[in-house]
């Protein structure tokens, strides 16, 4: 078991800095995800970790080592790339094998590494087949398969999914879970933009943002306690629902009014010093329901239904006259574009930024 431990991480290529002062420690045997946007550094990081990009500044350990002068076949680290990477004239055996024959193993550890690891990732009725005849998420399994074989203190997942189609990534995401929970003890960190990915996957998630962790944590932590605007809107699918509103009194409770004149008590403490402050509001699309009585949270006119069986989205002009307010509700609900209704939410689901952008905590 590895663990591994990133103080004060930075990259810069030339003028250009990319990666602004990462601190980050990573357990034994965890399943790490790094989410953000395209171009917020996690690829550059990963890349870092294998020894791939030099490192500006900083100091990175590997089970305690400081690894930042170590070559990548040093670190003990295998790499799946978003591309298979596999030489298409070789068979899916010796692909698995190729690693471990320049490194010298002998024939009968090859033989096993490569049985144990296809036996692992349902690969065994297609070790004598070239690349060219299997589907993409078999050739995905693959290059897995490879990285298993070279037995390595870390894995690096490089957005392995992302060539794939829809019900391919589903299957070939199955796969990586159930790899995961067969080697506990091995340390895995996954890049994904698929956010997806990273909740069902991870043990924890870091959020990149602009070469800077934003949060790090349990997926249903950042999901339900996000740390900043960023955080909320970026965790979650559909988006969080965020309005600009003002905070009118302060207390155990707190009372805000948003851009419409309407007011809203939350269930939130916030400092008399707040009061009158600007700041915004924020309620994720699944925690909205259609008010049964006088008690709702904004009114507002559909514009848009989509019915997609297992959920309705409605899109509604509500309070914000700049975009619409997403509401996800559980089935097929008779709802028609034009109707006027109005949306509640339970009071301890709702979220409050300061102007900054930071979450009120609970």
């Amino acid at each position: 078991m590895t663990g591994l431990v990133l103080k004060d991480i930075r990259k810069a290529y030339g003028q250009v800095k990319v990666l602004h002062g990462i601190d980050l420690e990573i357990k034994e045997g965890e399943f790490v995800v790094f989410v953000g946007p395209s171009g917020c550094g996690k690829s550059t990081l990963l890349r870092m970790i294998a020894g791939l990009e030099d490192i500006t500044s900083g100091e990175m350990y590997i089970d305690g080592q400081l690894v930042n002068d170590v070559p990548p076949s040093k670190r003990g680290i295998a790499m799946v790339f978003q591309s298979y990477a596999l030489y298409p004239h070789m068979t899916v055996y010796d692909n698995m094998a190729f690693g471990m024959r320049i490194a010298g193993e002998s024939k009968e550890e090859i033989d096993r590494r490569v049985k144990s690891a296809a036996g692992i990732l349902q690969l065994e009725p297609y070790l004598d087949r070239l690349p060219k005849a299997l589907s993409g998420g078999q050739r995905q399994r693959v290059a897995i398969g490879r990285a298993i074989c070279r037995n390595p203190k870390v894995f690096l997942f490089d957005e392995p999914l992302s060539n794939l189609d829809a019900a391919l990534r589903v299957a070939t995401r199955i796969e990586i879970a159930k790899l995961n929970e067969q080697m506990a003890d091995t340390t895995m960190i996954y890049v994904t933009h698929d956010q997806v990915e990273a909740m069902t996957l991870a043990d924890r998630i870091v959020v990149l943002s602009a070469g800077k962790i934003e949060q790090v944590g349990p997926p249903l932590e950042l999901y339900e306690r996000p740390a900043n605007l960023f955080v909320a809107r970026f965790i979650g699918s559909p988006a969080m629902n965020i309005m600009p509103v003002t905070v009118m009194g302060t207390g155990d409770t707190t009372r805000i009014k948003l851009k419409d004149g309407s007011e809203v008590t939350m269930d939130l403490a916030t400092a008399s010093s707040e009061q009158g402050k600007a700041g915004s509001f924020g309620v994720r699309p699944e925690d909205l329901a259609i008010a049964a009585g006088e008690d709702f949270l904004f009114e507002g006119v559909v514009e848009i239904v989509e019915a997609l069986g297992e959920v309705t989205l409605l899109y509604v002009n509500g309070p914000v006259e700049e975009e619409p307010i997403v509401v996800k509700l559980p089935g097929i609900v008779d709802v028609k574009k034009g109707q006027t209704l109005r949306f509640s939410a339970d009071r301890t689901k709702l979220h409050l930024f300061d102007a900054a952008g930071q979450t009120y905590r609970r």
